[in-house]
């Protein structure tokens, strides 16, 4: 006998796997912000800055303007969604459920299209690129504290900065100089920004903060 619940049926476990995993994202990125670290942050800094050219798969889906866990958490909830769309159709129409790969692959379709658009209405609502740069660029020059991972040249870590409002931002940062590594709870300043990571010393005057 058919599972009566459609989330149940074992044609449709890709689609509950999907909620699940987008379920943890919201739970990392809720802990992240408990213990004052960015999981988005240290995503975005990680991905190299040629992937979200506007001419590749993931700059077409807005990456650089919206967060990377953002995008695939937008591309899970639309993969999940469609897929238990479609298997519900499915069984009104003919009493059962489709093979999963035969429900999955528009789901994927339909995930990339649901991703694309969402993505681009946060693009709008976001600060620009431009404002957004203006505002990184202006962190050069600010002392900061490593919050997660070691730093060392070629492997950044997170650090937390403020900036001239008093607003803090977590940046991924890496040594300036090639024989120096930063262990969380180091202060460190930032002397230059490159992509989308920041490079720095160690601060010389740690009152600074």
């Amino acid at each position: 006998m058919a599972n009566p619940y459609i989330w149940l049926a074992p044609e449709t476990w890709p689609f509950g796997a999907a909620l699940a995993l987008m379920l943890a994202l919201m739970v990392l990125e809720g802990m992240g912000l408990i213990f004052a670290m960015s999981p988005s942050a240290w995503f975005d800094g990680a991905i190299p800055e040629a992937m979200a050219s506007p001419d590749t798969p993931l700059g077409w889906l807005h990456l650089g303007k919206v967060p990377v866990l953002v995008l695939l958490g937008l591309f899970l909830a639309g993969f999940a969604l469609t897929g238990y769309g479609i298997q519900a159709v499915a069984r009104a129409l003919s009493g059962s459920v489709l093979p999963t790969a035969l429900a999955a692959l528009p789901a994927v379709f339909s995930a990339l299209a649901f991703t694309r658009t969402t993505g681009g209405v946060l693009a709008r609502l976001l600060p620009s690129e431009e404002s957004s740069a203006v505002s990184e660029q202006s962190l050069v020059g600010k002392a900061g504290i490593v919050t997660q991972g070691i730093a060392r040249q070629g492997n950044a870590a997170q650090a937390k900065v403020r900036d001239v409002h008093g607003r803090s931002h977590y940046v991924m940062v890496e040594p300036d100089l090639g024989d120096q590594q930063f262990a969380e709870g180091q202060a460190v300043l930032l002397v230059k920004k490159a992509g989308a990571r920041y490079f720095a010393i160690a601060n010389p005057h740690p009152n600074l903060l």
